[in-house]
C-alpha cells in the first residue's frame, strides 16, 4: 500500500531530499582529489538556484568578439609571476578595493563595467579623479530591465557614448570621500549565495531582499547629493577611445597592467553556489547560467595559479567579497573574453565625448587641440590646478592650454 502524504508532509520530503543532494555535493567536491577550493552547504541553494544573479546573456560572448581587439605593449617576459591593481596603483587602492551588492538582481554585467570604469577612471588620471561610477546609473539606463541580464560590452558603450553619474550604495556607503554623490543604487543588501557565516544581510528571498525589479532610469540626482555631484549632466564621466576587448591568459594580463581591472564573464555551474575560500574550478553540478565579474590581479598558491576576481556578492561573501578561480586554461570560460576602456583613453566630466573623427585645428588664434606647456591634455582637474592654464572645450573633448580660449 501506497502512503499518501499532505502537502506539507510532500514539501519536507522535497526539502529533505534536496537537503541529502546538497550534502552529498560538499563532501564530493571536499573530497574530490587535488581539490583547491572549500565548500560548505549553501542551504538557499536547497529553495532556490543561481539564476536571479546569473545576469550575462548569452549573446555576450558574442558581442564580445566583434569589439576592436587590445594591442599590448607589455611583452611576455615583463609579466610578473603575481600582480594586484591595488597594490600597483596605491593611490586608487580604495576605489580598486570597492566591493559592491548588486541586492536580488541580475544586474552583474552593469556592477562589474561600472566598477571596473571606476577603476579605469582612477588609474588613468593618477588618483586624482577617485569616484565610485554610478551601478543605478549603468544598471537601469543602459538597459530596460538591468535586473533581467545583459552583456558585458553594455557598460562601457553606455558610459562611452552617453556618461554615467557618480554614485554608491544603497546604504550611502562608499570607498571615497564623504558621499554626497549623484545616483546611489537603490536596491537592498542581501545575503547571498554560500555559507551565511557573519553576513549580517537578509538572504534572498527572505523579507528585506524580495526579488527585484528594475526601477526606472534616473535623470536626477538623490536628494542628498552634493555639490560637485549634484547636477546630474554635469556629474557624468565618461571616455573618448575604443572598448577594447582581449583574451587568454597573456592577453588578459596585459590588458590589467597597461590600464588596470576588467570585466569579464564565466559560466556558472551549481557547485559555486556552495563556494568559501581557495581557488575554484567546477566539479560537479549543472550550468546555471553566465555572470559577469572584475579581473583586478593574479597570483600563485602552492603551484597553482589564480585570477583574483571581485565579485558583487558583498565584501562577507567568498573572501572578502573575492573569490580565486584557475588561471590558464579558461576555467569555465572566464578568459575567453574581456571587455574595458582603451588605457589611452580620455576621461571626461560633464557632456560625452562626441562620436566622429578626433577635432582637428582650433578655429581662430591660439594652438590646435593638443598637448602643450600646461599639463596633459583631457586632465580638467589637473589643469585647473596649474597656475596659468586654461581648459579649452573642443568638439565635446577638453584640453589644457598655457593661453586663452581662442
Amino acid at each position: 500500500m501506497y502512503k499518501i502524504l499532505s502537502i506539507g508532509a510532500l514539501s519536507l520530503a522535497v526539502a529533505d531530499a534536496k537537503s541529502d543532494e546538497q550534502q552529498r555535493l560538499v563532501e564530493k567536491i571536499n573530497s574530490s582529489p587535488g581539490i583547491l577550493w572549500k565548500a560548505a552547504r549553501n542551504e538557499r541553494w536547497e529553495t532556490q538556484s543561481l539564476s536571479s544573479l546569473t545576469g550575462v546573456t548569452a549573446s555576450s560572448w558574442g558581442a564580445v568578439q566583434k569589439l576592436p581587439k587590445h594591442k599590448p605593449y607589455v611583452r611576455d617576459q615583463d609579466i610578473p609571476p603575481s600582480f594586484d591593481s591595488e597594490t600597483n596603483w596605491p593611490q586608487c587602492a580604495k576605489v580598486i578595493g570597492d566591493i559592491r551588492d548588486q541586492s536580488m538582481c541580475g544586474c552583474c554585467w552593469a556592477f562589474a563595467g561600472a566598477s571596473a570604469a571606476s577603476d579605469r577612471l582612477c588609474i588613468s588620471t593618477n588618483g586624482t579623479v577617485a569616484v565610485p561610477i554610478s551601478a543605478q546609473d549603468v544598471c537601469f539606463c543602459a538597459s530596460d530591465d538591468g535586473c533581467d541580464g545583459g552583456q558585458i560590452d553594455t557598460p562601457w558603450q553606455f558610459i562611452s557614448q552617453s556618461g554615467a553619474v557618480t554614485g554608491g550604495q544603497v546604504d550611502g556607503t562608499y570607498p571615497v570621500g564623504k558621499g554626497g554623490y549623484c545616483s546611489d543604487f537603490t536596491l537592498p543588501h542581501c545575503h547571498h549565495h554560500g555559507p551565511q557565516g557573519n553576513d549580517p544581510f537578509p538572504a534572498e528571498g527572505a523579507p528585506g531582499c524580495p526579488q527585484q525589479s528594475s526601477p526606472s532610469c534616473p535623470r536626477k540626482c538623490d536628494g542628498n547629493a552634493t555639490a560637485p555631484h549634484n547636477d546630474f549632466s554635469k556629474d557624468k564621466w565618461s571616455f573618448s577611445g575604443e572598448v577594447q576587448s582581449a583574451s587568454g591568459e597573456e592577453g588578459i594580463q596585459k590588458a590589467i597592467m597597461e590600464g588596470g581591472p576588467v570585466e569579464t564573464a564565466f559560466t556558472v555551474y551549481a557547485d559555486f553556489a556552495n563556494y568559501v575560500s581557495g581557488i575554484y574550478h567546477h566539479v560537479s553540478g549543472s550550468v546555471e547560467g553566465g555572470h559577469a565579474v572584475r579581473i583586478v590581479g593574479w597570483g600563485v598558491d602552492a603551484g597553482a595559479k589564480y585570477w583574483k576576481v571581485a565579485n558583487s556578492w558583498n565584501p562577507y561573501w567568498g573572501e572578502s567579497g573575492y573569490f580565486r578561480i584557475k588561471r590558464g586554461n579558461s576555467e569555465c570560460g572566464i578568459e575567453d573574453g574581456v571587455t574595458f576602456s582603451s588605457a589611452d583613453a580620455k576621461w571626461s566630466q560633464g557632456s560625452s565625448p562626441a562620436p566622429g573623427p578626433a577635432p582637428g585645428p582650433a578655429p581662430g588664434p591660439g594652438p590646435a587641440p593638443g598637448p602643450d606647456n600646461c599639463v596633459e591634455n583631457s586632465n580638467k582637474l589637473k589643469c585647473a590646478a596649474e597656475s596659468g592654464c586654461h581648459w579649452c572645450a573642443y568638439a565635446g573633448e577638453g584640453f589644457c592650454f598655457s593661453t586663452p580660449c581662442p
